[in-house]
């Protein structure tokens, strides 16, 4: 079983910056691929990044590449999403996800564990 509790969202304005962080309770962690997904009110849960097992391998939905980050460090059991450059349409509820496998899917269904998600504001 992994326990995720994510951090870092809030209320910002268009063009700033936040940075989420997603803990992960030990033994598993380094096995399992780490990633961020969000959903807005009334839309569908959708894929914003995710990183392999290592870190080294990094995957990114169209809508945030070349803005936001991901990264992660195993001895601190942590994963990172660093956001810039936020706009309107960033805001949603962003939630920290764990696939114990190596294959990184975007599909929501292919992850097996979940936080409770911290809300992310971007004002215009």
């Amino acid at each position: 079983q992994v326990q995720l509790v994510e951090s870092g969202g809030g209320l910002v304005q268009a063009g700033g910056s936040l940075r989420l962080s997603c803990a992960a309770s030990a033994g598993t962690f380094s096995s399992s691929a780490m990633g961020w997904f969000r959903q807005a009110p009334g839309k569908e849960r959708e894929f914003v990044a995710a990183a392999s097992r290592s870190g080294l391998m990094t995957y990114y939905a169209d809508s945030v590449k070349g803005r936001f980050t991901i990264s992660r460090d195993n001895a601190k059991n942590t994963v990172y999403l660093q956001m810039n450059n936020l706009k309107p349409e960033d805001t949603a509820l962003y939630y920290c996800a764990a696939r114990g496998a190596a294959v990184v899917v975007i599909a929501p269904r292919a992850w097996g564990y979940w936080g409770q998600g911290t809300q992310v504001t971007v004002s215009s």
